[in-house]
């Protein structure tokens, strides 16, 4: 290769270098600052194509989206002197490119570090205001509403970050205050579970003293009204029998007397009585005379 050409393609070498480092490119999910010998020239740079100074000019690049600040649940004291603790999340963003730049030198772990201390903080006086009650049920919602409102104040202004949500995940009992908890519900429950039992039982008595009176007079209703259906029974068939005798008083009589020696005789039955009995009377005299 000839001088000439080798000075060529040095030449071109170098167009294309000095021309990488003249252009680039930020993304739509990107912000961006310039820095000329480390101090910021630039801020927020808009995505597309731009044109730097080579080797003296450097891009910074951050992310764009919305990130998620995942903290590390903390232990907080209650107005009513009760620990819990408390697991948050946190939805944020940068705002100001170039405050949350000198703020953090671009560093995201950074800026996550701090981000995490003023949200502890912040729960921390919001909580330490708060009833144990309060915190899990009753002000939840209007917590996190009112500490998201403050913290964005403060970061936008410290930090260049923008805090679009705060959310507890969780508020739990330290393992000693939740076995406390645990035992005072377990002896109120079985507190209740006891008078429930007694009141059943009071009124499993009142039941079954109320079915045993029903009983007893259902019986004695009962008896009453078989004694009066068989007193009429036998008044009727005493009524009837004596229609009847009265109709033929002999043949009844003869009847009865046939009654009496098919019941009084039997096989090897010895009866001993006067031959001029009446029980025999029938025997002599068909007519009973």
């Amino acid at each position: 290769m000839s001088p000439k050409a080798m000075f060529s393609l040095i030449v071109l070498g170098l167009i294309l270098l000095v021309g990488s480092q003249s252009v680039y490119v930020i993304n739509e999910t990107e912000r961006a600052i310039r820095l000329k010998f480390g101090e910021v020239v630039e801020a927020d740079i808009e995505p597309g194509i731009h044109v730097k100074t080579p080797f003296v000019d450097n891009i910074k690049r951050f992310d764009a989206r919305v990130l998620t600040l995942d903290t590390t649940p903390s232990r907080l004291l209650t107005s009513g002197k009760k620990y819990v603790i408390v697991d948050s999340y946190a939805k944020w963003r940068i705002k100001d490119v170039r405050a949350y730049y000198k703020a953090t030198s671009g560093d995201r772990l950074q800026a996550s570090n701090l981000l995490a201390n003023l949200v502890n903080k912040g729960l921390r006086d919001e909580i330490a205001a708060r009833t144990l009650h309060d915190v899990v049920s009753g002000e939840r919602d209007e917590l996190m509403t009112k500490l998201t409102a403050s913290l964005n104040t403060q970061t936008q202004g410290d930090l260049g970050i923008e805090v679009l949500d705060l959310r507890v995940k969780a508020v739990d009992l330290p393992d000693d205050l939740s076995n406390s908890v645990y035992d005072r519900m377990s002896a109120e429950r079985e507190r209740e579970a006891r008078e429930y039992r007694s009141q059943g039982k009071e009124l499993a008595e009142g039941i079954r003293a109320d079915a045993d009176r029903q009983k007893t007079v259902i019986e004695a209703e009962a008896y009453r009204d078989a004694e009066r259906t068989r007193g009429e029974g036998d008044a009727e068939a005493a009524r009837i029998y004596a229609a009847a005798y009265n109709k033929d008083p002999e043949f009844y009589a003869f009847t009865r007397s046939l009654k009496a020696y098919t019941e009084t005789f039997s096989k090897g039955d010895v009866l001993l009585l006067k031959p001029d009995s009446d029980f025999f009377r029938y025997m002599k005299d068909a007519k009973g005379k």
